[in-house]
């Protein structure tokens, strides 16, 4: 869906972006990581047609952004960090207005605004001016007028920005229901978030590509191999002695029975994890990836750019 060689954008001598190169297939769900300044949204703006390139080669679908910006723009549904909504306007008139825009027939409006709307959850504020939404429900109107006329590739800049817990739990179960219909590319500084909706990570700093790949490959370069917690039910000796085979366990909590376990291991083991503890005879309550590990791979991947700059 997306390849990306040499791909450098200079602001006059200031260069925001610097020899990028990866690939995205289609229907993949990617994460684009960076630090404030560190060019993601430059770059999201090069593959979106909104910048032209200084230079190297960025083909979406088969199309060239600069010799064939056009196709690549039917092709794409792109969400700003300050998605462009029309506050006078309710949301049905808005996203119809858009998908006219984008080219799709009358005949086929109605029911694409509708599907824009109930993948994001704004049936119920269809008739309702964008004026007297929350912040929330807006950025829901800015991935719905990304969608509505069925892009193959949605690019969205920081579309969790300024979301409350509830609102980004919400926002976060929108795109994963984006998933497998469109190839999505995510960009956001909230890692958590990332770590629960992206197959894959893009990691740049100073406008570099530092790091590209899952979680547990780059925890793996980085000599690092992740963590599972687990909640079980049952004698904790007996919990360690289980879970020992898979790496070094830590106790985190221990009382009227129930005990919660970290485990240093790969999240790609947690199917034997589960077995090994449901054979020993163990109740198992909870088994997750553990959180901070991609915390923990971005800190040190930007710090260590930082060190060797």
């Amino acid at each position: 869906m997306i390849q990306v060689e040499g791909l450098t954008k200079y602001y006059g001598e200031h260069a925001a972006i610097r020899e990028l190169a990866f690939t995205i297939s289609q229907g993949e769900v990617i994460g684009f990581l960076g630090l404030n300044g560190a060019g993601k949204s430059t770059t999201l703006k090069v593959l979106g047609c909104v910048l032209m390139p200084t230079s190297g080669r960025v083909v979406i679908d088969g199309h060239d952004v600069v010799s064939n910006a056009h196709e690549v723009r039917q092709r794409i549904g792109y969400l700003p960090d300050v998605p462009p909504l029309y506050d006078e306007m309710t949301v049905g008139e808005y996203l119809t207005y858009v998908a006219q825009l984008r080219g799709v027939t009358s005949r086929d409006t109605a029911s694409r605004v509708g599907e824009a709307e109930e993948k994001t959850g704004l049936r119920d504020v269809h008739g309702e001016l964008i004026s007297t939404l929350s912040h929330g429900y807006r950025q829901r109107v800015g991935v719905a007028q990304a969608l509505v006329h069925k892009p193959a590739l949605l690019i969205l800049d920081e579309p969790t920005s300024g979301l409350d817990p509830r609102q980004i739990v919400e926002m976060r179960d929108v795109i994963r229901g984006l998933k497998g219909a469109h190839t999505v590319l995510v960009s956001s500084h909230i890692l958590p978030e990332i770590s629960q909706t992206c197959d894959r990570l893009l990691i740049i700093h100073k406008g570099m590509l530092v790091a590209q790949g899952t979680e547990e490959e780059l925890a793996a370069k980085m000599g690092g191999r992740g963590t599972i917690e687990l909640e079980v039910r049952g004698d904790k000796a007996r919990a360690v002695e289980v879970l020992q085979r898979f790496g070094s366990v830590e106790v985190d909590r221990a009382s009227d029975g129930l005990v919660a376990l970290t485990v240093r291991a790969s999240p790609d083991q947690r199917p034997q994890v589960a077995q090994a503890v449901v054979g020993a005879g163990l109740e198992l309550l909870r088994l997750d990836q553990g959180a901070g590990q991609l915390e923990s791979i971005f800190l040190r991947l930007t710090h260590g750019q930082e060190a060797r700059a």
